[in-house]
């Protein structure tokens, strides 16, 4: 596991500062609780407001459910809190394309998407060159 939190100067002056962080796990169910707590408790220290905190807790749970799902070997979360917006990034040595698994009923998944896409102002995902990235972008009250 490898964090970082790093509060960066903002210009112009009167600017809130922009905090950034890092936490890269290996890919695997087990570890997607642990982006959660990280976040929770990371963006609590930012001061980011508990409703706004909330949703981007879910937002990470359910990115960082995919990664853990279709990532290969690791999976990294990046944060950035830069004036009222939070940047969630995740990304995973996955493959470009997500297959639906026979074990689990149509009904019982692929609402995460959506759900990210309801709480974020902004969404994308991308295919990079060691796997792929999603970025959610969320508004937070000073």
């Amino acid at each position: 596991m490898f964090v970082t939190d790093s509060p960066r100067p903002s210009a112009p002056l009167g600017r809130p500062c922009r905090h950034e962080a890092l936490l890269t796990l290996p890919a695997q169910e087990a570890h997607v609780s642990a982006t959660r707590h990280f976040t929770a408790d990371l963006l609590e220290a930012w001061n980011v407001p508990a409703s706004e905190r909330d949703s981007a807790v879910l937002i990470v749970d359910e990115l960082a459910a995919n990664a853990a799902q279709y990532g290969r070997e690791r999976m990294t979360l990046r944060l950035v809190l830069d004036d009222g917006t939070l940047h969630i990034v995740v990304t995973d040595s996955g493959m470009a394309v997500e297959r639906p698994r026979p074990d689990i009923a149509s009904d019982e998944h692929g609402r995460g998407t959506g759900i990210v896409q309801y709480l974020a102002q902004s969404t994308e995902a991308h295919q990079t060159h060691g796997g792929r990235e999603v970025r959610a972008c969320l508004r937070c009250s000073p």
